[in-house]
């Protein structure tokens, strides 16, 4: 199955490739100008460009076996005044868990199966406010919202859960870094579930490359405060990826794989992680 996703992941992912370099093998000025001002706009999290991602991630190596999310993150901000206003939503649309799996982001405290259970997992909404002139350092700050919506225990945590985020970045002319947190603590839901305490904190870097080519390193690092022993509360991958830029006909694409491992994890938690993201962008 890990190898099927994989082979799917880098065939989409190379496919793209003659049409972006068709694109690019005479350009212009201004083409190439209007490349990188897409690229620093998809490398920022809070920039006034829709987009709609697609992201499989295998989580594997675990005693309980593996789990599979196959998540839709639409974004969509809106301009007020001065203001960028950037709606960010993580739909689990396929989750698919053998056991209980700890230590994934989409699911601080899911119950524990004898065998693998597939659906819904829970929603997470976040609203970031930006300014919509900043340039070489930008920032954004909002609420964020975990919705229990997964359609079996096994996928969620069964509780509302909300908390404040906040994402800085800085764009100099090779990429971009910077990071993002997000804290969740539980406010209601089924009295049976553990509380959710969850810390999110993500890292990243983009080298840009030629041709539409840019080497990467998005580290999601969870910390579960309300784990029974300390040796659960983390987990703390390594790693990176590489990924592209191209046109399908004029549909603009962003294009990645990676691959990382966790060097801190739960007693029960996966030893590697494999990502793919096929992200659709609608420059304004």
């Amino acid at each position: 199955m890990r190898l099927i996703l994989i082979l799917i992941a880098v065939l989409i992912t190379f496919n793209g490739v003659p049409a972006i370099a068709q694109d690019e093998a005479k350009p212009s000025a201004p083409q190439a100008q209007s490349g990188d001002d897409l690229r620093a706009k998809v490398q920022n999290p809070v920039s006034s460009m829709y987009s709609l991602p697609l992201k499989l991630t295998a989580d594997f190596g675990a005693d309980n076996g593996s789990a599979y999310f196959f998540n839709i993150n639409p974004v969509i901000p809106v301009t007020v005044g001065n203001w960028n206003l950037i709606s960010r939503a993580l739909i689990p649309a396929l989750v698919s868990v053998d056991g209980k799996i700890a230590g994934t982001p989409g699911i601080p405290e899911g119950k524990a199966s004898d065998d693998r259970k597939t659906g819904l997992g829970d929603i997470n909404y976040s609203l970031f406010l930006s300014p919509a002139d900043a340039s070489n350092f930008i920032w954004g700050i909002g609420p964020s919202v975990n919705l229990p919506t997964a359609s079996k225990d096994q996928l969620g945590s069964g509780k509302w859960s909300a908390g404040p985020t906040g994402v800085v970045l800085v764009q100099p002319g090779w990429g971009t870094y910077g990071g993002l947190v997000r804290q969740l603590w539980s406010f209601a839901g089924d009295s049976d579930r553990p509380n959710v305490n969850q810390t999110l904190i993500e890292p990243f870097i983009n080298y840009n490359l030629p041709n539409g080519w840019y080497l990467i390193t998005d580290m999601i690092i969870t910390a579960n405060w309300g784990a029974k022993k300390s040796s659960d509360r983390w987990t703390v991958p390594l790693g990176g990826g590489v990924g592209k830029l191209f046109k399908i006909g004029n549909q603009p694409i962003n294009s990645r794989i990676e691959a990382y491992y966790n060097i801190e994890k739960p007693d029960k938690g996966p030893d590697w992680q494999t990502v793919f993201t096929f992200q659709f962008l609608f420059p304004k």
